[in-house]
């Protein structure tokens, strides 16, 4: 790195990260948990602040034993040593008070902790730290056999532990005083609800259950900074003069997120937004942040059903900037505080586009008017847009254009081969399928062959996406986009294909994602049968000639369908599926289910294991046997409860070197081979 100077820093291969320009022209990063500064001017470069997960150094202490304290009195020497040493240390300390040329004494957090998160003020006055006990990912014990190793042995791979053995892993929160060397904890008894036992129902229910009842207490719960999946920033975020901070904090249960300042005179939270949620907080839609010019904070909640857009000043009360039933993400606020730009699907759900409200007046201006999905960037100068789009036969690409209302795209990138170009590619229509549990439809793409009216009623196949919240039924290019080209082949073999964005999709509000709290499989499967129903009646499709399929949570989706309601399809090919949610991860399932230990009627209710004895149709198990998300061990369970159930009406196709996402593409041909010689058999 060179500066201003012409100075460069040395260059020792120390990893450095958080690049951040403070007050005084001066440049700050972190190695480890070394905050540095640079004058930029000088080039002088000083260690600011050292974070330290080890016990503070204590000054010499006689041991509090007799035999101890008479050494003391009895030898002279030993009297003496302890006293050299003592002095040594508190010269040291007033050495490192006095003494501006030494270095800042390290902030220490004591033995077997974990810093998890910092983030250093723009004066360079304060950090904020979050600190863990010292745990380890996994157990000695997770392990997965990887039987086709380059030695030719079994090779043991580590893999992450299940939720059934996931034990909270609560953080504390300080505030360290830079010139002081000192940190003050920041208590979650500010935090309102910190003490609720929000399980309470749940736990009541399970005791029940079990013929126990269930006292509920109040408890202070565990918080943690929260981690959005598709943010790009951090939970903690200082204004630009370093006199506010705030910090987004969720419950470990993940029923609660806290929108908090600091006050940082008395070291204390000031809760600035609480949003509480009986199934769990959303994973997404955390984006927050300050105005450049005022101490107010921008941020988007769920709170009303559906992610919209809000100010909060410090002394005021939340004001809302959008307003609807549709989407509003990755907010971009303007350098002078006038707009925020944001994503939206207020026309369809699976249409988006780009607008900019007014943040004075509250005023939307839709900037684009496009058919299909994007994504976006604002210039520097914020004279012009970078526009990602894409559309159901497109894949992204890039575009650029004024930011102004309907202003021209000009197209910069032409990445699609003239091999994919030339192929005469079907784009699914967006309809929307009428559903027999509420009021809105359930979004999918159709795949209609063109004369699917004529002759004989036709046979047919559902996808199921994977990833539960995820949406695929929008007007843009698919992530799946092997399916895609799968569903083209088979429209040209006769089939009508459906794949749904059913309940827990995303794109479609709260409610839609959480319908399946703690009933995994059912409200899916429910909207299933209304596709079903839908293909019966409006596509000409033959009743006993209906397939399904899906990977991940389609997989196990195709296994819920055909255990639970076993009448539905014909056949069903389950891919990388979930046997049982006690063996998946922490982070997703603990969110939809609670935990193994606290709710196991969720997890007898939802996981395709309890529900075996059901299948009549044909099913197809595309297992993985390196796959660290969805364990191999999954698939082996499940095998084997039918074998003793004597159920014969299943196959087994095992991939000894895939992964979750298949890397060899003889490995997808095979897959896909596979699936299509199910379907045409069995249909």
């Amino acid at each position: 790195m060179l500066l201003a100077s012409g100075k460069s820093l040395p260059n020792d291969h120390t990893e450095r990260s958080g690049l951040k320009f403070l007050a005084g022209n001066r440049l700050s990063w972190r190695a480890g948990w070394d905050f540095y500064v640079v004058d930029l001017l000088s080039g002088r470069q000083s260690l600011l602040v050292s974070l330290k997960t080890e016990k503070a150094p204590e000054a010499p202490k006689v041991a509090d034993t007799y035999l101890a304290k008479e050494q003391q009195k009895l030898i002279g020497y030993v009297a003496l040593q302890h006293k050299n040493a003592t002095d040594e240390f508190n010269q040291q300390q007033q050495l490192q008070a006095k003494n501006s040329a030494v270095a800042a004494e390290p902030v220490f957090f004591g033995e077997g902790k974990q810093i998890n998160g910092a983030a250093l003020s723009p004066d360079g006055r304060h950090l904020i730290v979050a600190v863990a006990d010292a745990t380890e990912w996994r157990e000695d014990t997770d392990i997965m056999p990887n039987y086709i190793s380059s030695s030719g042995n079994i090779q043991a791979k580590p893999v992450r532990r299940r939720v059934h053995d996931q034990k909270p892993e609560p953080e504390t929160f300080y505030l360290v005083d830079i010139a002081k060397s000192e940190k003050n904890e920041l208590a979650i008894k500010d935090l309102p609800g910190f003490d609720e036992d929000v399980l309470a129902s749940v736990k009541a229910e399970n005791a029940k259950a079990e013929g126990k009842s269930y006292q509920s207490v109040k408890k202070a719960r565990d918080v943690v900074l929260l981690s959005d999946w598709a943010w790009s920033q951090t939970a903690i975020q200082w204004n630009q003069s370093g006199s506010q901070v705030a910090m987004m904090l969720r419950s470990w249960d993940n029923k609660d997120r806290w929108l908090v300042t600091v006050d940082l005179e008395k070291a204390r939270f000031v809760p600035q937004h609480r949003l509480h949620d009986d199934a769990w907080v959303n994973y997404e839609f955390n984006e927050f942040g300050w105005l450049n010019q005022e101490d107010t904070l921008y941020f988007l909640s769920e709170q009303t059903g559906y992610s919209q857009l809000y100010l909060k000043p410090l002394a005021g009360k939340v004001q809302a900037l959008t307003k609807g039933e549709f989407e509003v993400s990755t907010p971009v606020l303007t350098k002078d505080d006038s707009a925020i730009y944001y994503r939206a699907n207020p026309q369809h759900p699976g249409i988006y586009n780009i607008y900019k409200v007014d943040v004075a007046s509250g005023q939307t201006t839709a900037l684009t008017n496009l058919t299909g999905n994007l994504s976006f960037e604002l210039s520097p100068d914020e004279s012009k847009l970078m526009v990602r789009y894409s559309n159901s036969v497109l894949p992204e690409e890039l575009y650029v254009m004024p930011t102004t209302a309907n202003a021209a795209l000009t197209r910069l990138t032409y990445t699609v081969s003239k091999e994919l170009q030339q192929m005469a590619l079907q784009a699914p229509q967006v309809i929307a399928v009428p559903s027999s549990h509420g009021k809105q439809p359930v979004y999918a793409k159709l795949y209609l062959p063109k004369d699917y009216q004529q002759g004989q009623k036709r046979r047919a196949v559902i996808f199921n996406h994977g990833a539960g919240y995820l949406q695929n039924s929008d007007l843009g290019w698919s992530n799946y986009f092997r399916e895609f080209f799968f569903h083209n082949l088979l429209v040209q073999k006769g089939y009508v294909v459906l794949d749904m964005d059913y309940r827990a999709s995303k794109g479609y509000g709260r409610d839609w994602r959480t319908a399946i709290y703690r009933q995994m499989g059912t409200p899916e499967i429910e909207d299933l049968q209304d596709g079903v129903k839908w293909l019966i009646a409006n596509a000409n499709v033959d009743q006993a000639r209906i397939g399904t399929y899906g990977g991940s949570y389609g997989g196990f989706m195709t296994f819920m369908a055909l255990f639970k309601e076993p009448d539905l399809f014909k056949a069903g090919a389950a891919l990388r599926p979930v046997g049982d949610w006690a063996y998946y991860n922490f982070g997703y399932t603990s969110n939809i289910l609670n935990t193994p230990e606290v709710d196991p009627i969720a997890y007898r209710r939802s996981s395709p294991i309890y529900f075996t004895q059901g299948l009549k149709a044909q099913l197809l198990i595309n297992a993985p046997m390196v796959d660290d998300n969805v364990f191999f061990q999954d698939s082996v369970r499940i095998v084997q409860r039918l074998i003793e159930q004597e159920i014969n009406t299943f196959e087994t196709a095992i991939f000894p070197v895939e992964p979750h996402g298949f890397v060899q593409p003889s490995s997808w041909l095979d897959e896909y081979r596979r699936i299509e010689k199910l379907f045409d058999n069995t249909l």
